[in-house]
């Protein structure tokens, strides 16, 4: 059972970048599902969260030009990254969750760098 992150690299400011997660062992339709970020010195934040396919939360830094995704078929999530400024640079952590007999079940994928520099 595991989330295999994909994607990330180094973007210009204005830039534009893409992640993919792909669940195993699991089906990620039965799940929230949720893109973190991480900075140097700084504590892990959400990104972009969704309960279903029917709304989806950003943050207000990332709102208008991230856009969370989710593919069924593919048992895939993705997070575009568009108009990427330098202090989108992070870690990037997908996540994937649901609620089980007294508590809650996580999947975390292992993180990938996401670095804007000019």
């Amino acid at each position: 059972v595991q989330l295999q992150a994909s994607g990330g690299g180094k973007a210009q400011p204005g830039g534009s970048l893409r992640l993919s997660c792909t669940a195993s062992g699991f089906t990620l339709a039965d799940n929230a599902i949720g893109w973190f970020r991480q900075a140097p010195g700084k504590e892990r934040e959400a990104v972009a969260v969704s309960s279903d396919d029917s709304s989806t939360y950003y943050s207000d830094s990332v709102k208008g030009r991230f856009t969370a995704s989710r593919d069924t078929a593919k048992n895939t999530v993705g997070l575009q990254m568009n108009s990427l400024k330098p202090e989108d640079t992070a870690v990037y952590y997908c996540n994937a969750g649901h609620f089980v007999a007294g508590g809650y079940q996580n999947y975390w994928g292992q993180g990938t760098q996401v670095t804007v520099s000019s």
